[in-house]
C-alpha cells in the first residue's frame, strides 16, 4: 500500500490524503449547445411539436386511416341538403369525423389538415434548404474572397432584398401552363413555390453568412492551414464550415415558418396549391364564406398554422441561445 509522508513526519496511507482531482473532459461545441438546449424547457417543447407534426406529415395515410377516412372521399350523405351545413352542427364533428366534414363537399377535415401538412412543411422545408444552398456558397464566397466579388454579391443582395416577392409569385404562379418542364396541374405549382421562395430567400442568410465569414477568415487556424499552402476550397470546406454550421441551423429553424406563411399566403389568394389537393390556406380561404355558419372552420386550419409556426420559432430561438450564450435573452 502507497503511504504518504506529511509535513509532521508522520506517515498516512493514501486512501486517507485528500483524493485527487477528476480528469477534465472536453466537449465539442455542438455537445455544448445540445446541454444547453436541454435546458431550455420551451424550446424542447417545441423541438417535440415539430417532430410530431413531421411525422403526422410523412404518416398521413395510416393516421387518416385511424378515422377510417380520406381527405378526397366525398359525405354528401352528411350535409343537409336544404341549409347546405353538416348534420349536428360543429362542422359535423362525430366519432367517424374527428374535426368535423368540410362544406359542401363533406370531406374529412383531420385527413385534410393531415395531408395539407405535407404540402406546408414540404414546400417550407424544401424552399428552405434551397435558400440555404444558395445563401451559403454566395455567403462564402463573398466573405471569403472580398473585394470586387464580395462587392458583386453583395449587390446581387439588394436587388433580392427590394424585390416584390409577393407580387411576383403572383405574376408567375398566375401566367404558368397547364403543363411545364415534365410536370402539371399541383406538381408543377409545387414546383414553381419551392423555386421562387427559395432563389428569391437567400439573401437573408447570404448576408448572415457573409458576415460570420468576414469575422472568421482572419482568424489564427484560418491563417494557420493559409501558412500551411492549403487551398480557398479546403479551407472553406474544412475550417469555415464547421464553424457555419451553427448560424445556418438556427437560421433555418426561423426561415422555414415564414416560408409556411407565405405559402399558407399564396394557397389563400388562389395562386398556390389547388383544390382538391389539402392545403391550410386554401381551408382557411374556403372557410371566409362560411365561418359565420360554423368558425369550426375558420378554426381548424388557422390553429394548425399558429401551433406549427410557433414551435418552429420557439425552437429557433431556443437553438439561437444555445449556439449564443451571451446573446441570450
Amino acid at each position: 500500500m502507497t503511504i504518504t509522508r506529511e509535513s509532521d513526519g508522520t506517515f498516512i496511507p493514501a486512501a486517507d490524503a485528500a483524493p485527487a482531482s477528476p480528469a477534465i473532459e472536453g466537449r465539442s461545441l455542438g455537445r455544448i449547445a445540445w446541454n444547453r438546449l436541454k435546458q431550455d424547457r420551451i424550446a424542447m417543447a417545441g423541438g417535440v411539436v415539430v417532430v410530431l407534426l413531421i411525422l403526422a406529415a410523412v404518416l398521413a395515410g395510416p393516421l387518416s386511416s385511424l378515422s377510417g377516412n380520406d381527405p378526397d372521399t366525398l359525405h354528401n350523405k352528411l350535409i343537409d341538403p336544404n341549409y347546405q351545413i353538416p348534420y349536428g352542427g360543429m362542422g359535423g364533428i362525430s366519432g367517424s369525423h374527428w374535426l368535423g366534414v368540410d362544406l359542401p363537399n363533406g370531406r374529412d377535415i383531420f385527413s385534410r389538415i393531415l395531408y395539407g401538412a405535407r404540402i406546408s412543411l414540404g414546400i417550407a422545408g424544401v424552399s428552405t434548404l434551397v435558400a440555404i444552398a444558395i445563401g451559403v456558397l454566395l455567403g462564402v464566397t463573398a466573405g471569403y474572397f472580398g473585394g470586387w466579388i464580395d462587392a458583386v454579391i453583395s449587390r446581387v443582395m439588394d436587388v433580392f432584398l427590394a424585390f416584390p416577392l409577393l407580387l411576383f409569385s403572383i405574376a408567375i404562379i398566375g401566367v404558368l401552363p397547364d403543363d411545364a418542364f415534365g410536370l402539371s396541374g399541383n406538381g408543377l405549382r409545387f414546383g414553381v413555390l419551392v423555386v421562387v421562395i427559395g432563389f428569391f430567400s437567400w439573401p437573408y442568410i447570404g448576408r448572415i453568412v457573409r458576415g460570420q465569414t468576414i469575422a472568421l477568415r482572419e482568424r489564427e487556424f484560418v491563417a494557420a492551414a493559409r501558412s500551411l499552402g492549403a487551398r480557398p476550397s479546403r479551407i472553406i470546406l474544412r475550417e469555415l464550415m464547421p464553424n457555419l454550421l451553427a448560424p445556418i441551423l438556427v437560421y433555418a429553424t426561423l426561415l422555414i415558418p415564414a416560408n409556411i406563411l407565405f405559402e399558407a399566403g399564396l394557397s389563400f389568394l388562389g395562386v398556390g396549391i389547388k383544390d382538391p389537393t389539402p392545403s391550410w390556406g386554401a381551408m382557411i380561404n374556403s372557410a371566409i364564406s362560411t365561418f359565420q355558419i360554423d368558425p369550426e372552420y375558420l378554426i381548424v386550419p388557422g390553429t394548425a398554422i399558429f401551433i406549427t409556426v410557433l414551435a418552429f420559432n420557439l425552437l429557433g430561438d431556443g437553438l439561437r441561445d444555445a449556439f449564443d450564450p451571451k446573446g441570450s435573452r
